[in-house]
């Protein structure tokens, strides 16, 4: 089965989805399960994981409905309050739910480039691992050594960085990031996904040769086995559309085994987020 282990969706809201700016106008409109399907079922993707965009319940209740009602819809990766001392009760109120697969907060956008290590966030994070549930990492270039100490404090929990974790490809910068995408990738409970590079170049003027770079080291650091592919749509039409990316990607792996390219395609997400 091919997955598309990361994609979005909203009713827009200014307000709950404020970090839309005056630049992400295409972005700013409601994107339902009909649109996606629309996108999925041109380039043979059979199932998706939608990833939460705002830190809400509401929201995540929206995306747990969206895949009870629709059959594409696989999993699901929510908010919750893992910093709030209540979170646990919160978190068995939705054990039960077939389609809750894993956790995201958006650390990216958190001021102190080191809220990935805070106690109450941490006491949260641990207990995921008894709901089994995995954590996704959000975050930029610069959280990375950060994000390497947090993943030490939870040996036993499935992590999935998001985005190959954001490098600074609109300024051709390289470094610290390949260290430390080699440093991560020496723990294996560690995922990487192949999604969101686009919208980290120029999103008018991109081309292949920009990504080229970091699309080879990601994979070169984490290998067939743990890396999946993800759209980010619709956040990645601020440079890419659906099914170019899609293109783009397959090129990329065009060349490794047909079992590597099928482990990247959709059975690496099947079996880290259980679908």
């Amino acid at each position: 089965m091919k997955i598309d282990s990361h994609h979005h969706f909203w009713q827009y809201d200014p307000v709950e989805y404020s970090w839309m700016n005056e630049q992400m106008g295409i972005l700013k409109q409601n994107y339902g399960p009909e649109d996606l399907f629309k996108q999925i079922k041109n380039v043979g993707i059979e199932g998706v994981v939608s990833v939460q965009a705002s830190q809400s319940l509401k929201e995540t209740d929206q995306l747990l409905s969206y895949a009870e009602d629709h059959d594409f819809i696989k999993g699901v990766v929510g908010w919750f309050p893992l910093a709030d001392s209540n979170v646990d009760s919160v978190l068995e109120q939705y054990a039960s739910n077939r389609w809750l697969k894993g956790v995201r907060h958006v650390v990216q956008d958190e001021p102190d480039d080191r809220f990935i290590l805070g106690s109450d966030f941490n006491r949260g994070v641990s207990l995921l691992k008894e709901f089994n549930l995995v954590y996704d990492i959000l975050i930029f270039e610069r959280q990375l050594a950060a994000s390497i100490e947090f993943v030490d404090q939870h040996p036993d929990l499935v992590f999935v960085l998001d985005h190959v974790a954001k490098p600074r490809i609109k300024d051709a910068l390289f470094e610290p990031w390949s260290a430390q995408m080699k440093d991560l990738s020496k723990r294996e409970n560690v995922f990487c996904k192949l999604s969101g590079m686009a919208t980290e170049a120029n999103w008018k003027n991109w081309s292949l040769t920009d990504l080229q770079p970091y699309m080879e080291t990601a994979l070169a650091c984490f290998g067939p086995d743990r890396m999946m592919f993800g759209s980010d749509w619709p956040v990645a039409r601020l440079a890419v559309e659906y099914e170019n990316w899609v293109e783009v990607c397959r090129n990329f792996i065009s060349t490794l085994s047909t079992d590597e390219q099928i482990k990247i395609e959709g059975t690496n997400a099947v079996e880290v987020y259980k679908l």
